[in-house]
């Protein structure tokens, strides 16, 4: 396991666990991130993320991808 800042471009992951607090945790769920949930990695710049996640496009910061355990 891993956080998804450390993903492969390009390659898709199954969601491990989301960690934060609760907030955190319910902010990513209604993005479309939940454990089991299939995500992959579009484009990165600076550490931010373009990913796709249940056919959508969806940009995140570094700061929540690392909350994205893969």
């Amino acid at each position: 396991m891993m956080p998804l800042l450390f993903a492969n471009i390009g390659e898709e992951y199954s969601i491990q666990r989301l960690s934060g607090s609760i907030d955190v945790k319910k902010h990513l769920e209604d993005l479309g991130f939940v454990v089991g949930g299939k995500v992959s990695i579009v484009a990165s710049n600076n550490g931010n993320l373009i990913l796709n996640v249940k056919d959508s496009r969806i940009a995140i910061d570094r700061s929540l991808a690392s909350k994205i355990y893969v």
